[in-house]
């Protein structure tokens, strides 16, 4: 039989040729699989073929196999390479073009420019459940730790004594005149507490910094020493 190259070349199959692939990660042989699967007719014979066609992409992760969020993932991915035009029994909600190319809508973030921003936000959510609450002494103990907290915020940004009246006026305007601590004549923590208070959390978050640095330089000097030995070893 003789062999003629020129016409064997109009045979040969490219992949440039062929459609391209959706999830390129699982290669040409899946996809093929998957492409086949569709045209059978029989549905209990397409069912056990999309069961097998998982089982092959789960064998990819193993570990993560029976994971049920990721066997949900694989049968998404099923349905995404067969052009959602899989018709099987999916044991999760199956998967359309819509549900899964469909954007998410835009997380609406706040845009607040607090007067005092070193009070922070969360300052005006906490003034506005305390307005909310009923009169009494849960509401009167929920405002005064808000007061503190906004003394201890101010004194953690500004460095010095504040008064109270300070506070208490600008807890009065940002709740728009709703709580009034003057007519109560209330006292807040001192300054000297809240102060020592603001210095153990500074403390804390520098003694974090420093062992984190001291376990990097450790770190260091071992890589250096191991390789100055290995170097001298090789001298």
């Amino acid at each position: 039989m003789k062999f003629d190259s020129k016409e064997a070349v109009t045979h040969l199959d490219y992949n440039s040729l062929r459609k391209p692939l959706i999830i390129p990660e699982y290669g040409r042989h899946l996809h093929s699989l998957i492409d086949h699967i569709c045209k059978i007719e029989d549905r209990e014979e397409r069912n056990n073929g999309a069961k097998y066609a998982i089982s092959v992409m789960g064998s990819m992760n193993p570990h993560l196999r029976d994971v049920p969020d990721f066997q949900h993932k694989l049968w998404d991915q099923l349905f995404m390479m067969s052009e959602f035009k899989l018709d099987v029994d999916s044991p999760f909600p199956i998967a359309t073009q819509e549900t899964i190319f469909t954007k998410p809508g835009k997380l609406a973030y706040p845009q607040n420019h607090p007067k005092y921003r070193f009070y922070g936000n969360n300052i005006t959510y906490m003034i506005n459940k305390a307005i909310a609450w009923e009169d009494g002494e849960m509401k009167d103990a929920l405002i005064l730790v808000i007061a503190n907290h906004m003394k201890k915020s101010y004194l953690s940004w500004n460095k010095e004594t504040v008064k109270d009246e300070v506070i208490f006026e600008h807890l009065c305007e940002l709740s728009n005149g709703k709580i009034n601590l003057f007519k109560k004549e209330e006292e807040l923590s001192t300054t000297a507490n809240l102060m020592q208070v603001n210095k153990k959390q500074s403390n804390k978050t520098n003694h974090s910094n420093n062992q984190k640095s001291n376990s990097n330089n450790n770190n260091n000097n071992k890589k250096y020493k191991s390789n100055n030995y290995h170097s001298k070893g090789k001298k």
